[in-house]
């Protein structure tokens, strides 16, 4: 299942962001790809807010995890841009969180994918504009998911309400085009 949406601004980035974390859940994973500015810790600064989050939110960059407590579930924010960080993910228990009672968040989480729990909801921001962003969002990991997880995720796209500020388009074709981002298909428009 997947979703693609055409956000017209930081602000509706944001927004989809909040709607996504008022309806999250303990125990889910989400992976945040996209080039650097592209919206990743706006998004994140947005699932925050969903979850009743009022303090700050950074890219946790040069820390690797970020906690925010203080909503209705703790948010576990990681990064994974550096090299190396997929040893220092598990060298410093970052499997103690994944999948477990608050909401993680992966940035850059293509670095570490063999490394993460099934299944989980991907979410890709690419560069439309310079102050358009295209929102992708489709389950990933089904191999080994416990029964009813996959449904829980795919219930949650097909539900999610759109903001104002942003337009749905249709899924992009799929692509096996290896010059294309991780075969996925790189999305130009609608």
């Amino acid at each position: 299942m997947e979703r693609r949406f055409k956000s017209l601004s930081a602000e509706a980035t944001e927004e989809i962001g909040v709607r996504l974390g008022e309806q999250l859940w303990g125990g889910i994973v989400l992976t945040l790809d996209g080039d650097l500015g592209a919206g990743k810790t706006t998004f994140v600064r947005g699932l925050a807010r969903g979850l009743g989050i009022e303090d700050g939110v950074a890219s946790p960059t040069y820390t690797l995890m970020q906690q925010h407590d203080g909503g209705r579930l703790p948010l576990y924010h990681f990064d994974a841009w550096m090299e190396g960080r997929e040893k220092a993910l598990l060298a410093d228990g970052a499997d103690e969180f994944l999948g477990q009672d608050g909401v993680s968040v992966v940035e850059w989480a293509g670095r570490v994918e063999g490394w993460l729990p099934s299944p989980r909801l991907s979410v890709e921001l690419l560069h439309d504009s310079p102050d358009t962003r295209w929102v992708h969002l489709r389950t990933a990991g089904a191999e080994g998911a416990p029964e009813g997880a996959l449904e829980r995720i795919e219930a949650l796209l097909r539900t999610l309400d759109v903001p104002g500020g942003v337009v749905e388009a249709a899924a992009p074709a799929k692509s096996d085009d290896p010059a294309e981002p991780s075969g996925r298909g790189h999305v130009e428009g609608p």
